[in-house]
C-alpha cells in the first residue's frame, strides 16, 4: 500500500471519527494550503483509503454500516443535543413515527417528559425507552427483528406503517449524498423509511455532521422531502446551498444542557 505521512494518517483518523471531512476544515486544522490538503486526499484516494466528495473526503465503504455499539457511542454529545432540540419541536398530544437509528433513540429519551404522545416505531430500543412514560400510546410494527440493533424491517413493517397518517415522521439516516439523496445500507430499512416519509405531515431528519457526504448503497428519499433538518453542523458551503435550494428549515443543535 505504501507509506503515508503523519498528516495523511491524521486525516484518515478524522474521517473515521466523523465520516466526512471538508477541505476547508482540514486546511484550518493542519495550517497548510488547500493545494496541500487536496494532494493528501488524492494520495489517500489512490490508495483506496478515502473517497473524494464535493468539498472534502469521506469513507470508502458503502455496503455495510458500522457495528451498533460503535454507532451508539460515536458523536454521542452531538446526538444528545439533536435529540433535545428535535424533541422540543414536538408538541404534547402529537402523533409521530420514530425509525431505526441511534440518533432517533436520543430523540426518544428527550421525549420522556412529554404528555399524551402516540408513537409508531419499528425500533425496539425506542419502544423500550418510551415505555417509561405511561402516558404514551406506543405501537410497534411487525416484521423481521434485526438482533444486532433492535430494528424491525421488512414488507410487513412497511404495510403496518402505511396504515397510519401521523403528524411527524422522525427519521435517522446513514448518509446524505452530495446530490441530496438520503441513503442507507439495508434495502428493507429504506423501504420502511420511504413509507414513514409518505405518511407523515412533516418529516424531521435527525443527522449529525458525519452523515454529510457519507455513501451507502440504497436511496430512500431526498432532502426536498424533508421539512426540517436537526444537525450539529453543516460541513461546507455545498450542503448549505443544497439545503437552501430545497427549502429545508435547518435547526443547528449545539451546547444544549439538560
Amino acid at each position: 500500500m505504501g507509506v503515508i505521512s503523519e498528516r495523511q494518517d491524521d486525516i484518515l483518523n478524522l474521517v473515521k471519527d466523523q465520516g466526512f471531512v471538508a477541505t476547508d476544515q482540514l486546511v484550518e486544522i493542519f495550517n497548510v494550503t488547500p493545494q496541500t490538503i487536496r494532494r493528501d486526499i488524492n494520495i489517500l484516494c489512490e490508495k483506496n483509503l478515502l473517497q473524494r466528495f464535493h468539498g472534502g473526503a469521506g469513507q470508502v465503504k458503502s455496503t455495510e454500516n458500522e457495528p451498533y455499539s460503535d454507532r451508539l457511542h460515536a458523536l454521542a454529545s452531538a446526538k444528545k443535543n439533536i435529540g433535545h432540540v428535535l424533541a422540543s419541536h414536538i408538541p404534547n398530544g402529537a402523533s409521530l413515527f420514530l425509525n431505526i437509528g441511534t440518533t432517533t433513540e436520543m430523540v426518544a429519551k428527550a421525549l420522556l417528559n412529554h404528555r399524551d404522545l402516540r408513537v409508531v416505531t419499528n425500533n425496539l430500543n425506542v419502544a423500550t425507552i418510551l415505555s417509561n412514560n405511561k402516558d404514551f400510546e406506543i405501537m410497534i410494527a411487525g416484521g423481521q427483528l434485526r438482533s444486532r440493533d433492535g430494528g424491525i424491517v421488512g414488507p410487513a413493517t412497511t404495510d403496518f406503517i402505511k396504515q397510519f397518517r401521523l403528524d411527524f415522521g422522525v427519521i435517522g439516516v446513514s448518509g446524505i449524498d452530495e446530490d441530496g439523496s438520503l441513503v442507507d445500507f439495508d434495502y428493507q430499512e429504506t423501504r420502511n423509511a420511504e413509507a414513514i416519509i409518505a405518511n407523515s405531515k412533516e418529516t424531521l431528519l435527525a443527522a449529525d455532521h458525519s452523515k454529510f457526504g457519507r455513501r451507502a448503497m440504497t436511496k430512500f428519499g431526498h432532502l426536498s422531502q424533508i421539512t426540517r433538518l436537526f444537525t450539529d453542523e453543516i460541513p461546507n458551503a455545498h450542503y448549505k446551498d443544497l439545503l437552501s435550494h430545497n427549502n429545508v428549515d435547518v435547526r443547528l443543535c449545539k451546547n444544549v444542557t439538560d
